[in-house]
C-alpha cells in the first residue's frame, strides 16, 4: 500500500510540476489576461474557424462563407441583383475580373471564375486610418465560381474575425463594419436568387 501512496505521489508531483513549466514556458498568465481584452466574441469567431478547419482539414474553407446559385438564375442576373443591392447600400462596384480562359484545357472543362470587387471608399479610409493592415482586405471580393459538377457557388471571406478577432472596434467603426459585413452577405444571399 505504501509503494501505491509513493508511486501515486510522485505522479501527482510530475502532473503539478509539468502544469508549472507548461505555464511558465507559454506565458499563460499573460496569453489569458491579453485574451481577456479581445471582444466578447472572438471566441466564438475563433472557435467557429477552427471547427470548420477539423472538419475540412482545409483553413481557406474555414475563412469564407459561400452561397450556392440558383440553377435557373443566369449569372449576369446574379450579377446585376448584386450591384443594385451594393448601390443601395453606398458601395460600389471597383472591379470585375474575369479569371476564366477558354483557351485553358486542363481535361475538367472550361470553369467559370470571376471576381466582382465592392467598396465605400470613405469606410475603407477610416479603417485603413485605423490600421493600415484592414488595407490587406480591400476592397471586399465576392467570387463567382463553377465546381466540378457546374453548380454556380457566390464565395467570400468570412468576416466576423476581422469585426471580433481582436480588441472591439470604436462603437462609430464597429456600426459600419457590421453594414459592409451585412451588405455582402445580403448581396450574395439575394444574388444567388436573382432577387434586388
Amino acid at each position: 500500500m505504501n509503494i501505491l501512496k509513493s508511486i501515486l505521489a510522485f505522479i501527482g508531483a510530475v502532473i503539478i510540476i509539468a502544469a508549472i513549466a507548461v505555464y511558465v514556458k507559454f506565458d499563460l498568465g499573460d496569453k489569458l489576461e491579453k485574451a481577456s481584452k479581445l471582444d466578447p466574441k472572438a471566441m466564438g469567431a475563433y472557435m467557429t474557424m477552427f471547427d470548420a478547419v477539423l472538419t475540412t482539414g482545409k483553413a481557406t474553407d474555414a475563412m469564407v462563407r459561400r452561397v450556392k446559385i440558383d440553377p435557373d438564375v443566369p449569372t449576369e442576373d446574379v450579377v446585376e441583383a448584386m450591384k443594385s443591392i451594393a448601390t443601395d447600400a453606398n458601395m460600389v462596384q471597383v472591379g470585375d475580373s474575369h479569371m476564366s480562359d477558354k483557351s485553358i484545357k486542363d481535361g475538367k472543362g472550361n470553369r467559370y471564375i470571376r471576381i466582382l470587387h465592392y467598396c465605400s471608399p470613405s469606410i475603407a479610409k477610416e479603417f485603413i486610418d485605423y490600421s493600415l493592415a484592414f488595407g490587406a482586405f480591400m476592397p471586399c471580393r465576392i467570387l463567382i465560381v463553377e465546381d466540378d459538377n457546374g453548380d454556380r457557388w457566390l464565395i467570400t471571406m468570412a468576416m466576423e474575425l476581422m469585426l471580433f478577432g481582436g480588441h472591439t472596434l470604436p462603437p462609430e467603426m464597429m456600426k459600419k463594419a457590421e453594414h459592409v459585413r451585412s451588405t455582402m452577405y445580403k448581396m450574395m444571399d439575394l444574388g444567388a436568387k436573382g432577387d434586388f
